[in-house]
C-alpha cells in the first residue's frame, strides 16, 4: 500500500473515533427520561400537548363591505377598459357588470381571509387545560407538544 491510501485509511479511523464519541448509551441526561422536553431537566409550566383545534368565525357578524367595494371599483374599471369604444351603451353596461362581478369576487376573498381563526386546546403538564384563539397554526395539530406564552401556542 503506498502513502495515500495509508492517509486515506488514517482519516477515516479518526472520522469514526470522534463519531463513536458523539454516540451515546442512553444513561445521559435527557435520554429514556419520560418528559418531553428533550433533555431539561426542569419541568415546563407553560408546556402542554394539544388535544383539540377548533377552526371559528372571525367572531362578527356584522357584513364588512371593503372587500366588496374594492372589488367593484376594480371590476368597473376593467369592464370600462376592456368595452367597445363604439357605443357608450356597451360601455356603460360592461362596466356595471363588471363592477357587479368585481363586488361578489372582493367579498368572497374578504370572507376567506377574515375567517381564519382557531381555537387550540392544550392539555398542560400540571393537568390544567387552556385555550388559545390564534390566527394560524404554525405547523401545530392534534398531539402536538407546545409551549403557550403570549396570547397563543408555540411548537416546543
Amino acid at each position: 500500500m503506498n502513502t495515500k491510501t495509508f492517509r486515506l485509511l488514517g482519516v477515516a479511523a479518526a472520522a469514526s473515533f470522534v463519531l463513536a464519541g458523539c454516540a451515546t448509551s442512553g444513561y445521559g441526561p435527557g435520554y429514556g427520561s419520560t418528559s418531553p422536553g428533550y433533555g431539561s431537566s426542569t419541568a415546563c409550566y407553560d408546556c402542554g400537548t394539544v388535544t383539540r383545534i377548533e377552526q371559528i368565525s372571525s367572531g362578527s357578524n356584522v357584513p364588512n363591505a371593503t372587500g366588496a367595494v374594492l372589488g367593484g371599483l376594480v371590476g368597473a374599471a376593467a369592464g370600462r377598459e376592456l368595452a367597445d369604444d363604439e357605443s357608450e351603451g356597451r360601455r356603460n353596461t360592461a362596466t356595471v357588470a363588471g363592477a357587479v362581478a368585481g363586488a361578489v369576487a372582493g367579498n368572497a376573498i374578504q370572507n376567506r381571509v377574515q375567517d381564519a381563526r382557531f381555537n387550540v386546546h392544550v392539555r398542560m403538564d400540571d393537568g390544567r387545560t387552556t385555550v388559545v384563539t390564534q390566527d394560524d397554526l404554525g405547523g401545530i395539530r392534534v398531539g402536538t407538544y407546545v409551549r403557550v406564552y403570549n396570547g397563543r401556542a408555540w411548537v416546543r
